[in-house]
């Protein structure tokens, strides 16, 4: 985007917001892509940005974890890592293994269920791999300290090996010469130290002759001498050697290690931006959490609708002292492509003037804003202001040759694709003049097609804006008889200054103000003062609207409320009835009717029976009709336990899942399948069965944390 002049992001506060988001960053990448926020004028990128923060604002308010905890700032070392011939540290390695490992977790945190539901955080991943051979690399080499392994090598283990060996002799002899030495009362109070790398006796200086060896050297008081026994000279020679070999043997191998993973160069400089991405994306979010933002909807055509609007800072500013915000609602599109807000000074002009500035620039920078979600905003190639108060703004024109060189500029290179912003139209020079000007300036812009917002106090203006098509007043709401601003704006009329009223209202004595009527166009002073009564009755409509608003609210509550305690006693006696019905049905009353019937004719028979086979079809026929019934009632019950606690999944049964048998109403472990046949574990017993006669379940959520 295109921004005149070059101050007006400055001048626009979106320094402050680049400084809060860089304050949420945790890496040097974040950190510098948070303070050179780059504004886009491509709806995809914009798009894809706000959905990333929106979708990573969704993750923390649900609590859920991304894996991005880990902070790396190795750049440099990168760097270094693709250089032939370079040699990287033990520490290197650890973080480079840590980079490595935080990807190993992004990547296993974006399963297939979760790439679907957050697309847009995974296309930070999905033009790249993971590369597990840097970890399998380094762990082969050495510890999570970054001290390279015995094993590393088979030289370095022979190295350490006959190394531990000689400390082992060396301090067995030490120890020997040591405790003859302190028999004899040579040795000092200190008794040994370390020297230039060689282990050394401390003596008593009187005795330093009585022992044979080196001198290394004395104490500051002379008193301490430090001599390297004659017995230990070889064994610290081979030490300090099997020492060399070691360094230089771990160095070999460091290099060897950096040279294995310098192909691996690029991809890592790769995971490493991946990881500022992602904490870029999250320092967003927690900004957007902040400031109670949300994302809007993007447009391509340019235009403005903005509904429930907040100036991000004042809104944070007003947070910590707990005081409200007034929102914000306006609409500038292609009918009403210019607004001229009007109204007393320090009544909120500029501030809604730089509310849309701010908001604007941060949409296309990919930061959510605090407004409705049923916001949109378009997308500008350009972005213009012209802002002469002092209002935490460090840059100013205060001169008219200025105001219409910036004019000149505007006027230049406005087309439809531009935003601008104007604070006092023509001020500066002769009203009559100026507003001559700003007539002309006003026409030209709607010509152009450009969008913007311009604050006056031209009546001129005021009355063009009402009659011009494509250009729609404003006016800053105030209350006249406390003199207070109410910073609220109102589209569609144009408002006072109310320059008489609050001379009246601060004791400004009478005829003075009398005077200055009559020195004012008769014509001017009516139409200021009809602005400044409609004003007022438009304040007391809306706020009569809004309790008839309240009003119908709450007896739409109230009809919801009766309609609820209906459907509830509704539903109790539905409940009383079914619970009657239940009691004694038809089906169990006939049932019970003609099982009577079935065993009187059953013990009739048995009395006329005389053949001992006829009576044992009797008996098969009794136990079919007393103990079937029963088996069928187990059966149900089984079923209905069954139901209580698994449910289809619908799938084919594959081995490993729960299954349902159909032969007996149990649940098993499908263990095998053998083509149509399959085993199937319940318990410890494998039976099997027919792989067609097996449905595939799962335990009910309701039942898992039982």
């Amino acid at each position: 985007m295109k921004i005149f002049p070059e101050s007006a992001s400055v001048q626009l506060e979106f320094d402050k917001v680049t400084a809060l988001l860089a304050a949420h960053t945790r890496t040097a990448y974040a950190a510098a892509k948070a303070e050179t926020l780059r504004i886009h004028t491509r709806r995809d990128i914009i798009e894809l940005e706000l959905s990333q923060t929106q979708a990573y604002q969704q993750l923390i308010q649900s609590g859920q974890a991304f894996p991005n905890d880990t902070v790396l700032n190795i750049r440099k070392e990168l760097q270094l890592l693709g250089i032939p011939g370079a040699v990287l540290k033990g520490e290197d390695f650890v973080q480079i293994r840590r980079l490595a490992d935080a990807l190993a977790q992004i990547f296993r945190w974006f399963n297939v269920e979760r790439q679907e539901t957050w697309p847009t955080l995974f296309t930070v991943i999905a033009n790249t791999r993971y590369e597990k051979a840097v970890i399998e690399s380094i762990d082969a080499v050495m510890d999570e300290q970054g001290h390279v392994h015995d094993h590393a090598s088979a030289d370095l283990e022979r190295i350490r090996m006959n190394l531990f060996r000689k400390r082992n002799e060396l301090r067995r002899t030490f120890e020997r010469i040591l405790q003859k030495l302190h028999k004899a009362g040579y040795v000092a109070d200190i008794e040994e130290a370390f020297l230039n790398g060689r282990r050394v006796v401390a003596l008593q200086a009187e005795h330093k002759r009585q022992v044979k060896g080196i001198l290394h050297g004395e104490s500051d008081t002379r008193r301490t001498s430090f001599i390297e026994p004659e017995e230990t000279i070889e064994l610290n020679n081979d030490v300090y050697s099997l020492e060399n070999e070691e360094r230089a043997e771990v160095q070999r191998i460091l290099r060897q290690l950096t040279k294995q993973l310098s192909v691996h160069a690029p991809l890592l400089k790769v995971y490493h931006d991946i990881l500022g991405e992602y904490d870029f994306i999250r320092a967003k979010a927690r900004l957007a959490l902040d400031m109670n933002a949300t994302m809007p909807q993007i447009r391509d055509r340019a235009g403005v609708i903005l509904i429930r609007a907040y100036h991000p800072l004042l809104w944070l500013y007003n947070q910590r002292l707990q005081k409200p915000v007034i929102p914000t609602d306006l609409v500038l599109d292609e009918r009403q492509r210019i607004l001229v807000i009007s109204g007393p000074n320090a009544g909120g002009k500029t501030v809604t003037m730089k509310t849309v500035g701010l908001l604007q620039i941060m949409v296309q920078s990919g930061l959510l804003v605090p407004v409705h979600p049923d916001s949109s905003f378009g997308i500008f190639k350009q972005l213009m202001i012209h802002i002469g108060d002092t209002q935490s703004l460090e840059f100013e024109l205060s001169t008219y040759s200025s105001h219409l060189k910036n004019m000149k500029q505007l006027m230049e290179d406005a087309n439809g694709r531009t935003l601008f912003f104007i604070d006092e139209l023509g001020s500066g020079s002769d009203p009559s003049l100026g507003g001559a000007f700003a007539e002309v300036f006003l026409e030209e812009l709607v010509r152009k097609h450009a969008i913007g917002i311009v604050t006056t106090h031209y009546l001129n203006l005021k009355v063009m804006a009402n009659k011009t098509p494509g250009i729609v007043n404003g006016a800053m709401a105030f209350d006249e008889r406390k003199l207070l601003p109410l910073y609220k704006l109102n589209i569609g009329k144009p408002g006072s200054s109310y320059t008489f009223s609050i001379a009246e209202r601060i004791g400004l004595e009478p005829r003075l103000i009398e005077r200055a009527r009559q020195l004012v166009d008769e014509n001017h002073f009516t139409l200021d003062k009809l602005l400044n009564r409609t004003e007022q009755d438009l304040r007391q409509i809306g706020e009569k609207d809004r309790e008839l608003q309240k009003l119908i609210r709450e007896n739409e509550q109230l009809k919801k409320e009766m309609t609820r305690v209906m459907d509830k006693e509704k539903h109790r006696k539905e409940v009383e009835l079914l619970r009657e019905q239940n009691r004694v049905t038809e089906e169990r009353i006939v049932y019970l009717k003609d099982m009577e019937r079935k065993l009187k004719q059953i013990v009739f028979d048995w009395r006329r029976m005389q053949d001992q086979e006829d009576k044992k079809t009797l008996m098969k026929q009794l136990h079919a009709l007393l103990f079937a019934q029963k088996e069928k009632q187990v059966t149900e019950k089984r079923k209905k336990k069954l139901d209580a606690r698994y449910e289809e999944t619908g799938k084919q049964p594959r081995e490993g899942d729960l299954v349902l048998m159909r032969q007996n109403n149990k649940v098993g472990t499908l263990d095998e399948i053998r083509g149509k046949k399959a085993i199937v574990k319940l318990g410890a017993l494998p039976i099997t069965l027919d792989y067609a006669d097996l449905v595939a379940v799962r335990l009910k959520e309701d039942t898992e944390g039982r």
